[in-house]
Order: C-alpha cells, then structure tokens, then sequence
C-alpha cells in the first residue's frame, strides 16, 4: 500500500507523527509544571491513526473528534503554536484560551472540535452528513471517539439514522483497549467493535491502528465509498496509548510487561524503518526531521508564554451568533 504514495506523501506523514509525537511530550512537561490547566488527554502511541485518517481526506472534508484531540489537530494542519497557547489559555489560541485541551476549534481547516462529553460528537458529524447530502455537496465527515463510546445511546442513534438516510459520514472508533481504567473486555459484549455496525446496514472494518499505511487505505476507501453516495461506514482502528487516559491518570491497572510490549509496535519507529529500508528518506533526512519537530514545539511554548490571556471582556463574546441581529432575538431575561 504505501508503495502506492509518493515520497511527499510518505515523508509528510512521518514529520506529523513526529511533531505530535514531540507536541505531546512537552505539553505532558507543561502540565506538570502548572502551565496548563483543567484536563489533559495525551495522544501518545495513537499517532498513526490521525496522520493515516486525515492524509486520506481533502481539505474541505470535515473532521470531528473527542477530547483526545490535540493529535487530531496538529495532523489537519493546525499550527503547534496557536494549539499550544489553547492549551495555556491565551488569547492566541484555536478558541481564544476558552477551550483549552479538551475543545479545540479551526473552523478554517473544518476541524469542528473535540467535545468533552464521552460520544457527544457523533450526532455532530451525524448532522454534518445530513448537511453534506442536503447541499448535494462532494464531501464527507471524519468523526473519531474511543472505544467506550460505542456504548452510547449517541453512537447507536447516530448510526441508525445514519444508515437510514445514506449519509456520508466515516465513524472512526480508536479502540485503545481502555475506558479511562476499564478493558474493553468488561464493558462491551462484543470483541469486534466495528461488527455493530451490522445493526444498521452499513460498512465496516477492523484493521491494525498503530500501522499508518492500514489507517489511511481503509480511511480512504470510506471516504471514497461515502463520495460516491453508498453512505456510512464504522472504522475500528486497534491502538494503544502509552501513557495514562489523562495527567491525573498513573494508569496503574495496566500490567508493565502489556506496556513494554505494546511500544515494540510504536508507530513512528515502525515507519522510520520502512522509509528508510526502501529508500525513501536517509538517515540524515529524517534526523532532521526530528530536529525540526523539537524546534517547532520549542517554539510554540515560547509563543504560548508570551502571548496575552484573554481580556475579562472576553466572556461576553461568542455567546450569541453575531450573525443574527438583535432586533430578532427574543429574550425572557437580562442578557
């Protein structure tokens, strides 16, 4: 498969994992030391899903997720400083310092969010199908959430109505194999997560989550198959976190020999091998790589620490739609 791509392509993907590889270390670092605040869900291990997922999508595709998000961003193109300066609660950031971690926004790249509210984000991109189809546009959704969601009511309710009106939406489950600290094994009856999407007549498929070249092919076969108006289709990509659910999380349910053996399928090292064992990229091309990435995140703390918090009349912006005139709006109280 990833013979198929072109040296750009391939060489691009590994500068994303890397960089949110790099991002997350660092944004780990600065939560520690009392920089960023309220939660934080590190993206650590689950790279390939994000690079491979959004590499098989054009840019006016739109693209949804959870509260693990920050890796989501970074692949659709949101500028590590900007995120950073989210993550502080700066004036500068993605929501202007109001989300924070857990709800980045871009709306100029179509990235729509993370939500915080476990499967709050699938009738979202449930409703942006149906958009989709209403305007006759050439488009699609990404919606990501973890394994936990498929628990739902949204998920199961989403993916009805999904299957009844034919929309073109890709439900991508990351199926890091933990709810906070419960196995999936304990919550869920079913092993093969994507297999519910039988309930509801559309396509589904199971593949390998930490393999970057198996991401972006069935990634890329939804979305061409929700283009060409075949409808849904849930996606279950077989990851792992390495670190904790959040900072708060020591993650000490997990035995040390499951962690240990779960890093020897790191993604990052696994396609650095194959650039390198065919000849992509050299060795000196992708320590620079590296190098670059560190450097970019460096920066972007610097740019997070300068940049102003928001001012205290921030609050009363983008409370109501600017676009609607107030003569229009009808108020029971004080606003």
């Amino acid at each position: 498969m990833a013979l198929e791509l072109p040296k750009q392509t391939l060489v691009q993907m590994y500068r994303k994992m890397v960089l949110i590889r790099r991002f997350e270390e660092r944004a780990g670092q600065q939560y520690g030391l009392g920089q960023i605040g309220g939660f934080c869900h590190l993206y650590i291990g689950q790279e390939a899903v994000a690079v491979g997922a959004l590499t098989a999508l054009e840019d006016a595709d739109y693209v949804i997720g959870g509260y693990r998000e920050h890796g989501l961003a970074l692949a659709r193109g949101v500028p590590p400083g900007q995120l950073m300066a989210e993550l502080f609660g700066k004036a500068t950031g993605t929501s202007k310092g109001k989300g924070g971690s857990m709800h980045l926004f871009d709306r100029s790249r179509n990235f729509l969010g993370g939500y915080g509210i476990v499967g709050g984000q699938i009738p979202i991109a449930t409703g942006y199908g149906w958009a989709i189809k209403y305007r006759n546009e050439n488009k699609c959704c990404l919606c990501f959430f973890g394994e936990a969601a498929v628990n739902q009511g949204s998920f199961h309710e989403s993916l009805n109505l999904a299957g009844i009106w034919n929309l073109p939406v890709v439900y991508l489950i990351e199926n890091n194999r933990y709810g906070m600290g419960t196995p999936v094994d304990l919550s869920t009856s079913i092993r093969k997560l994507s297999a519910r999407a039988c309930c509801y007549d559309i396509a589904n498929a199971t593949f390998d989550g930490m393999d970057v070249f198996a991401v972006f092919q069935n990634v890329r076969e939804a979305v061409e198959r929700a283009k060409r108006g075949e409808g849904a289709t849930l996606l279950e990509a077989l990851t792992y976190r390495f670190r904790g659910h959040s900072m708060a999380d020591p993650a000490t349910y997990r035995a040390k020999e499951e962690v240990e053996a779960e890093r020897k399928r790191d993604p990052i090292p696994k396609l650095r091998q194959h650039l390198l064992s065919r000849q992509t990229a050299t060795e000196a091309e992708l320590t620079e790589i590296e190098a670059e990435a560190k450097k970019q995140v460096d920066e972007a703390v610097r740019e997070a620490q300068r940049a102003p918090d928001p001012a205290p009349e921030a609050i009363y912006e983008n409370v109501y739609s600017e676009d609607i005139p107030v003569d229009r709006l009808e108020f029971t109280g004080q606003r």
